[in-house]
């Protein structure tokens, strides 16, 4: 049985580790240049709002306590074993400022719709480059979303 085991571990080591070059992305092509092969590949694609159902969002100036409350509750569970409140990146990148470098519909979608903007968003293989760890989709409800989105702003100052 051990030595089932380490072979088993050899084997998806070297297979995790092996040199696919046919699906592997390119770590020295300029991000401006993805930008624009993305935007060639997938026309539907926005840069500024991400992929998914999410667009033009206008939010209320007034922060919603109860939501942002929620919103904290899902972030405690779902998200802080990879993200600090902080600029400081733990597993992932800190969420300080990041309502303010990101547009609403850009955030909500990329929690919703996490594999493909993955896939597709230049920022988000950017980010992935140097945190070397994917984020798991966490199939948050649009509702449970909207809340850690809440939550993100309060987190950034806003009242």
């Amino acid at each position: 049985m051990k030595k089932f085991l380490i072979q088993f571990l050899l084997f998806t080591f070297f297979v995790a580790c092996s040199d696919n070059q046919e699906n592997a992305p390119s770590s020295t092509q300029p991000v401006s240049n993805v930008e624009e092969t993305v935007e060639k590949e997938n026309p539907s694609y926005d840069p500024n709002r991400g992929s998914g159902k999410y667009k033009d969002i206008i939010l209320d100036q007034k922060l919603n306590v109860a939501i942002s409350t929620n919103g904290q509750k899902s972030f405690g569970v779902k998200c802080s074993s990879c993200h600090k409140l902080t600029t400081e990146r733990l597993v992932g990148p800190g969420w300080k400022g990041v309502t303010s470098r990101y547009k609403p519909e850009w955030i909500l979608n990329f929690m919703t719709n996490t594999d493909e903007m993955i896939n597709k968003d230049p920022k988000v293989q950017a980010q992935l480059e140097i945190c070397l760890v994917r984020m798991p989709n966490q199939n948050l409800s649009d509702e449970e979303a909207k809340s850690l989105y809440e939550f993100m702003r309060k987190n950034d100052g806003v009242k």
